[in-house]
């Protein structure tokens, strides 16, 4: 019976220590111990096919691991050394690149000092990549949805900028020329570029030939090339890919594309540069275009439509806008007339802009002084349709009642360049400084309704005389 339970004791092959190591090592994570000067004091197998080294037992951890010359930052056995608890890390691995978690288990003696950490290593790698994928995915969500928003804020603007020119308002023969001119270009597909000082309504014109196209159910695209830094203009003409500079975190489609089929309007296209001025030219020749920072050709069917306020000839003359370009442009030119030159619509504007702005604001106005509206139509309006708005709309904001109260700055503006009471002038200079001030009111016209002449109550051919006896002579302008 002894020699028979001996014999089995022998056919044991492993002691508790190597069964365990076996079990261990058929784990599907990599494990190891460490000691409290941190060498590694066992691994299983695992551990030992992963990293490196024949042998590992007794090397420094982080020197076998991560080839550092000093512990990870926010080593998690160093931390379970310290306080006794469990902690949780995740690593890169600055050997291959790869993803792990670690969890560091105290172990401790029979008097509950920790002697050694217990180690656990899962690569994590693909589930780190796909949270990383995530969160880049959910950064451009963020930014798509912000610039959704800007987006939305925009098309809010232009749906209420287009509220305030549902029409086209007056009755001027001025208006009507141009109005004329809008139904003839309409219907085509030809460039359009419209002239006039700041403020005459350029944009309503241009809306206006986009509404009556047989591009009116497509985009009407707007951009203010003056609004916009040099170097960002080409990028929001053309759009850019992703990476083309600092902040191009995605792709932007550019205005052009945005205008496919539909109308692009260029507002003071005078202030592009050369550069962007030759890549526009080659659009509008042939309808290709690339993206900033791109390859790819593109093609777009743009109508365009530019405007601006200063003298194109003159800018060509000068070398800084394009003959080519301002050739391709001027196909067919509108020139806006100014305020002064259609007086008689001012009555109508005023009506209109107390009509629009009078309910929005609160207020409620049903009376224009005769004084008020003569003093509207004799003013200059150096700033035009704009100016008039603006003026109208500060007037109904401090009229006290129903009665339309002109703001004190237009009478200041208002009043005559004339030699002040007592002054030595002499009574040719009075007269000649008088008649100059009516004569730039009425635009220098002389004769009909509301012309200097009926002003100054005199015949048009009495005040012609005094006009060459006083030396009055238009200038030249330009």
């Amino acid at each position: 019976m002894g020699k028979s339970g001996n014999q089995q004791t022998k056919k044991q092959p492993y002691d508790e220590r190597e069964r365990l190591e076996i079990i261990l090592s058929a784990l599907n994570t990599g494990l190891a111990l460490i000691n409290e000067d941190l060498t590694i004091a066992w691994v299983n197998e695992l551990t030992r096919s992963i990293l490196p080294w024949d042998d590992l037992i007794g090397k420094i951890c982080y020197k076998a691991a991560a080839q550092r010359e000093e512990p990870c930052e926010g080593c998690g056995a160093l931390k379970a050394f310290a306080d006794g608890e469990i902690h949780e890390t995740e690593r890169q691995s600055p050997v291959d690149g790869r993803w792990h978690y670690i969890v560091s288990i105290p172990i401790r003696d029979k008097a509950g000092k920790v002697v050694s950490v217990l180690e656990s290593v899962s690569d994590v790698t693909e589930r780190k990549r796909a949270q990383i994928e995530r969160d880049k995915a959910l950064k451009e969500l963020k930014i798509l949805k912000k610039k959704l928003e800007e987006e939305n804020i925009y098309l809010k603007s232009e749906i209420r900028d287009a509220r305030l020119f549902t029409d086209m308002v007056g009755t001027s023969n001025a208006l009507r020329n141009v109005q004329k001119r809008i139904e003839q270009v309409a219907p085509t597909d030809s460039s359009v570029l419209i002239l006039g000082e700041t403020g005459v309504g350029k944009e309503l014109v241009a809306r206006a030939i986009h509404d009556n196209s047989n591009r009116s159910t497509k985009p009407f695209i707007k951009i203010n090339c003056a609004a916009i830094p040099s170097n960002l203009v080409e990028s929001e003409l053309f759009g850019h890919e992703r990476g083309a500079f600092t902040d191009a975190l995605q792709q932007r489609q550019g205005r052009f594309e945005l205008a496919d089929k539909g109308t692009l309007f260029l507002d003071e296209v005078s202030e592009l540069s050369q550069d962007t001025q030759a890549k526009l030219l080659r659009v509008l020749q042939d309808g290709y275009f690339e993206r900033v920072g791109g390859n790819r050709t593109l093609k777009s069917d743009v109508r365009l439509i530019a405007a601006t306020n200063k003298d194109l000839n003159a800018e060509v003359a000068a070398g800084r806008f394009r003959a080519d370009l301002f050739y391709r442009l001027n196909v067919y030119p509108i020139t806006v007339p100014p305020l002064r030159k259609r007086r008689e619509d001012i009555p109508l504007l005023v009506e209109h802009f107390i009509s629009l702005l009078a309910p929005a604001i609160g207020k409620k106005i049903d009376m224009i002084p005769r004084q008020a509206m003569d003093l509207l139509d004799s003013y200059g309006w150096p700033g035009n349709i704009r100016e008039l708005r603006n003026v109208i709309e500060r007037s109904i904001i401090t009229s006290s009642n129903s009665t339309l109260q002109l703001v004190d700055e237009l009478l200041i503006k208002d009043q005559p360049k004339t030699p002040a009471p007592g002054s030595n002038a002499s009574l040719d200079e009075v007269q000649r400084l008088h008649i100059l001030a009516i004569l730039e009111k009425t635009d220098w016209k002389i004769e009909g309704s509301k012309g200097a002449a009926q002003i100054l109550q005199l015949k048009p051919s009495t005040l012609r005389h005094r006009m060459k006896k006083l030396g009055i002579k238009r200038q030249t302008e330009g």
